[in-house]
């Protein structure tokens, strides 16, 4: 090929690209899509009727007890119990010698008959007296003096027989009974011992443990919030006005039979400003012992319509203030302050901030900014907590990015 050729090769072969740049203009940036809406989980407040309960710490007492003492003095002879073991009462748990008492009660009804003897002397004697004087036969004065002697006679068979039974009571009392049934203690003598009527120191001490009793102590200032809030209405008494109260053993364990409060002292311990309350618990397996420390759950009364929250709807503001976070119906997030009264388990019960039919976040709040648009879905009854995955971020565009060439 001639130089002249190349010369126009060269030329159609540059013209014809630069036609072809300048048919060909870059496609235009996507524009930027605004993020979706972030999704929280929210649940709808429904007004409920709560048992409201409180819990305080107690101990154990028996519902009787009796410390056993001799009522005459004597040797113990035998005792005739187990230690531990259950009693009835008018069972004998000592036997004291009795020959003392025997002696003194025989020598009694000897005194008795002697004294008989002379009554029915005197009696006779008075009779005959009586028809003689009215004969004239004796005077007025002897007649008088045979009455007064079958009088003192009288007195005399009187006293010998109020002897006799004092002395059949001593000799009853040989046989140290059980005044109560119950559960008996250790044994604080032994045969040949030596006791004394009405002792200082107890033989055994019996206690009756089924039922027990367990006393409580509450605060006077809680006392006084329980009255008012009934007093408002704000609670209601349980039915049949009766409170029951559940227990929870040292190690926590919930005790498996149902107590019924019984009585609230009436005077304030100036001490503690508290006062004592006592419920009443079955025990049939002793297995609750007196002395013993229990934490009592107490039915206090019941809030109809009440409005409660899970706790982690509950977060607090920097002034440590309780506050939720509610969507509207605009899917707009509002902020409420709120007024707490107690917790019920895993959940808050609200005084004040929050009514019927607020939908209340429940997960997600660290999106759930106040005016923010949410995507609310309401949880599911009973289901876990699942948290919520956040949206995908979106995609970042940019405007000088060059399209692809045609």
């Amino acid at each position: 090929m001639s130089r002249l050729h190349r010369l126009f090769a060269h030329a159609a072969v540059a013209f014809a690209a630069s036609g072809g740049l300048a048919g060909c203009s870059p496609s235009p940036a996507p524009a930027a899509t605004a993020p979706p809406a972030p999704q929280v989980t929210v649940l709808t407040i429904q007004p409920r009727l709560v048992t409201l309960t409180s819990e305080l710490p107690g101990r154990t007492s028996p519902t009787l007890i009796a410390e056993v003492r001799p009522q005459v003095t004597g040797l113990v002879k035998s005792r005739n119990f187990q230690e531990g073991a259950e009693v009835t009462a008018g069972m004998v748990l000592y036997q004291l010698d009795p020959a003392t008492y025997e002696a003194a009660l025989e020598s009694a009804r000897a005194a008795k008959a002697r004294a008989e003897a002379v009554q029915t002397s005197a009696r006779i004697k008075a009779k005959r007296m009586q028809e003689l004087v009215e004969i004239k036969f004796v005077s007025q004065q002897d007649y008088d003096d045979a009455a007064a002697q079958l009088q003192q006679a009288d007195a005399d068979v009187a006293a010998a027989t109020a002897a006799v039974d004092s002395a059949r009571i001593n000799l009853g009392y040989t046989k140290v009974t059980a005044p109560i049934s119950g559960r008996i203690g250790k044994s604080a003598v032994t045969p040949g011992a030596l006791v004394t009527a009405n002792q200082a120191g107890a033989l055994a001490v019996i206690q009756r443990i089924n039922p027990i009793y367990v006393d409580v102590t509450q605060s006077s200032a809680d006392l006084l919030r329980l009255k008012r809030a009934f007093a408002r209405g704000e609670l209601k008494r349980a039915p049949n006005n009766a409170a029951r109260v559940a227990l929870l053993l040292e190690d926590g364990t919930p005790y498996d039979q149902e107590g019924s409060l019984q009585f609230s002292d009436l005077t304030v311990d100036q001490t503690t400003g508290a006062i004592t309350l006592r419920a009443l618990f079955p025990n049939a397996r002793g297995e609750l012992l007196p002395g013993m420390y229990v934490r009592a759950v107490i039915e206090v009364g019941v809030r109809e319509g009440a409005i409660v929250v899970p706790q982690q709807a509950v977060a607090r503001d920097n002034k440590g203030d309780p506050i939720a976070m509610v969507v509207g119906a605009d899917s707009k997030v509002e902020l409420r302050k709120l007024q707490t009264a107690r917790t019920l388990g895993s959940e808050w019960l609200i005084d004040t901030g929050l009514r019927a039919g607020d939908r209340v976040v429940i997960e997600g709040l660290q999106r759930a900014r106040p005016g923010t648009v949410v995507q609310a879905v309401e949880a599911q009854p009973g289901a876990p907590a699942v948290p919520v995955a956040p949206p995908p971020a979106a995609k970042e565009t940019d405007p000088n990015a060059k399209g692809s060439k045609s």
